[in-house]
């Protein structure tokens, strides 16, 4: 009996830590946190595949990711982009702060509109790249791939400014595509047809306003929309119901970095590795190695890596070159390695795909200068097709080509097309 007694306990412990540990590891199976639009996207998701953005349950399609595609290029496409990282950042010294920590002049930007810029540390090397909304004199959205509010908390430090992360508190759409114009009007939002290329304004929607601006990631007509995600829902049904007739459609990921590709875009850790994300050295990238050295205005003050920035240029420390690449065949060459002479390891494919509208194989590359630099002659990919259930290598040569790709008048045409 005493032994019995002596492994009751035991027993009765053993269990216990079982549950625990399983009660502990629920969080595994747990799915994933649902955006505003979520209700809806799930009742489109044919597919069921599903990705994770920063913590966010994301589809990479929802219903055929080829004919998403073909969605962004002939129709109106609504892409769901709440989950990407959003930042208030207001004061009187806002533009200030935000001058000193990005590239660009942010003393250039006028109210109402958005540019495309990027922000390194101390050592010159990019921490993210994003787009910047001036809402007002002194009030602006930042809006990132990562999350950086410690980061731009401590660079706050000094500077009358309010930084606030306002992802879960602000729902944002993407709507892209050549009938998204149409759609927007058909929709009530009057005035639209005022909006230039990077320019924003409010809107009234569901006895509030939503912020609608000329911007996008696909290269094409196209708007991005944010509203307060209490209103997330109303604004989904009333795009969807004026862009019926239009051809609108829901899309994942995949359609939309097929989009990007062509428009000759990068995306961070994809293309380029932010410094945070970066383990090894040689993994680290200044702007001027990724095809961002335009944005630098060394005409306004200090800023992050101004330093460091101007002595890799007078030194010529540079030591990559982000490049387009055209190559012979169609089989899309993703992750290949690029080659000098089929001999010299010179470079990675970050993205490729055969283009249907630049009816071209197409990539995105990171070479060592002076490949891709001074050096563009006899370059080749290596890529392995499955051929009869085996893989087989091909080399294929390589042309190093301007990006983007495609380019589209309609993306930028004043009135916007309405197709």
């Amino acid at each position: 009996m005493a032994q019995a007694t002596r492994k009751k306990p035991v027993a009765k412990a053993v269990g216990a830590a079982v549950s625990a540990r399983i009660a502990a590891q629920a969080h595994f199976r747990t799915l994933r946190l649902g955006t505003p639009f979520q209700p809806r996207i799930d009742a489109l998701a044919r597919t069921q595949d599903w990705y994770n953005w920063a913590g966010y349950r994301a589809p990479h399609s929802l219903w055929d990711e080829e004919l998403e595609y073909f969605a962004i290029r002939s129709q109106a496409a609504l892409f769901d982009i709440s989950p990407m990282t959003k930042y208030r950042i207001e004061g009187p010294d806002a533009e200030a702060l935000l001058n000193r920590v990005t590239l660009r002049d942010v003393t250039k930007l006028k109210s109402g509109r958005v540019h495309y810029t990027a922000w390194c540390d101390d050592e010159g090397f990019v921490l993210d790249d994003g787009t910047l909304f001036r809402l007002a004199p002194t009030r602006f959205r930042l809006c990132s791939q990562e999350r950086h509010l410690p980061w731009l908390l401590d660079s706050a430090i000094g500077f009358d400014v309010t930084v606030e992360e306002e992802t879960e508190a602000v729902a944002g759409l993407a709507l892209q595509g050549p009938t998204s114009f149409a759609v927007l009007r058909d929709a009530g939002f009057a005035g639209v047809e005022r909006l230039k290329i990077f320019d924003l304004a409010d809107f009234p929607h569901d006895g509030g306003t939503v912020t609608i601006s000329r911007t996008g990631f696909t290269g094409d007509l196209g708007y991005e929309l944010f509203v307060p995600a209490d209103k997330a829902l109303s604004l989904w049904d009333r795009l969807m119901t004026s862009g019926e007739l239009r051809g609108i459609r829901a899309i994942g990921y995949t359609a939309l970095n097929r989009a990007r590709l062509e428009a000759g875009l990068i995306v961070a850790n994809a293309d380029f590795t932010t410094a945070e994300h970066a383990i090894r050295a040689d993994r680290l990238r200044m702007p001027d190695e990724i095809g961002l050295g335009f944005m630098i205005d060394l005409e306004k003050g200090h800023f992050n890596g101004r330093r460091a920035i101007l002595e890799a240029r007078a030194k010529r420390k540079l030591r990559y070159v982000l490049v387009g690449l055209e190559i012979e065949g169609n089989i899309p060459a993703e992750h290949a390695i690029v080659y000098h002479k089929k001999a010299r390891e010179v470079g990675l494919v970050s993205a490729a795909m055969w283009s249907p509208m630049a009816k071209r194989n197409i990539a995105i590359a990171s070479l060592a200068r002076p490949y891709g630099d001074t050096m563009v002659e006899d370059l080749w990919v290596e890529i392995y097709a499955m051929r009869e259930l085996q893989y087989q290598k091909l080399m294929k040569r390589a042309k190093v080509v301007a990006r983007p790709f495609i380019k589209l008048d309609r993306r930028t045409a004043n009135p916007p097309a309405d197709f």
